[in-house]
């Protein structure tokens, strides 16, 4: 059974674009942060580890408490777990700590759930996706790709393309913040046929071919992502600054204005908005024919 259907919800993100005004394709400078985990910090993990009881209360529950509270329940809950739930006391550890973004605190639990689970391989995959994303958020790439890299072995005798698929998409996220471009536009060949309908695999494609200045790929990436997922504001985002720089402004304009009007609250829209004060308002249209003088 696959239990990586989704990884450690992260989110990397570092100063905007500056688009130098309207007319030609702007001169963007790199920016690290589209290119590397863009989810959110507070979402659910990748799997929820086996219950760990007590007085009727399991992980999840304890995952609904107040951050700071939940830390502190895990932590004790660790300290006293036996042989045979210490990987899923310390998993759950992992998790209380990400809430409160302490992802160093959160990367050593998730080692330490890794290294109890055994031969579990399943768990030891999951656990060791959930480390290499947490150092990956605290900016710790080189660990990540080494966790990423031991997660990707515990995963092969499963057998399983999907999880094997998620693990090198977040290896890829490691490899393009240690900017081992090369390496990780090889690696995304093997997720993108392993996972053909993860929008987000489909996004990271189109986002190296952008920063390659590979447009017309980059264009032809970033509609796969947005037909699999179409109201995802960081696919439109993406979508926008593509259009941008292959000179076709009226479509950055309705991409970023979509990214503001499917998710007006979140950070892509805000920095949608920015872009679009960037670059200043729409050139007028041709003016309209006056109206015919009506005859008597």
């Amino acid at each position: 059974m696959s239990l990586l259907l989704t990884l450690l919800p992260l989110l990397m993100q570092a100063g905007p674009y500056s688009f130098p005004g309207t007319g030609a394709a702007p001169n963007v400078p790199r920016v690290e942060g589209r290119d590397t985990p863009r989810r959110k910090p507070t979402a659910p993990p990748l799997f929820l580890p086996p219950p760990i009881r007590s007085a009727g209360q399991t992980c999840q529950d304890l995952l609904e408490a107040p951050a700071a509270e939940a830390v502190e329940t895990a932590r004790e809950r660790a300290a006293a777990a036996k042989a045979d739930t210490i990987a899923s006391a310390q998993g759950c550890l992992g998790m209380a700590q990400s809430r409160l973004a302490a992802w160093d605190e959160a990367e050593a639990a998730f080692v330490t759930a890794r290294e109890a689970a055994g031969e579990d391989k399943a768990a030891q995959a999951n656990y060791g996706a959930m480390a290499g994303n947490a150092a990956l958020a605290g900016g710790h790439a080189d660990r990540a790709l080494i966790a990423f890299d031991r997660a990707k072995a515990d995963a092969e005798p499963l057998g399983d393309r999907v999880v094997s698929g998620e693990i090198a998409l977040d290896r890829v996220r490691a490899l393009v913040a240690l900017r081992r471009t090369a390496e990780a536009r090889e690696a995304l060949d093997f997720v993108l046929a392993s996972l053909t309908g993860n929008s987000d695999a489909w996004l990271l494609s189109a986002t190296l071919y952008r920063r390659e200045k590979q447009y017309g790929p980059a264009q032809r990436q970033i509609e796969k992502a947005a037909a699999i997922n179409n109201a995802d504001p960081a696919i439109a985002l993406e979508a926008g600054v593509i259009a941008m720089l292959a000179g076709r402004e009226a479509d950055a304009r309705k991409s970023w204005q979509s990214a503001i009007t499917v998710a007006p609250g979140s950070d892509e829209a805000a920095q949608a908005k920015d872009y679009l004060r960037q670059i200043g308002a729409a050139p007028a249209g041709p003016a309209a024919a006056p109206a015919p003088a009506s005859g008597r």
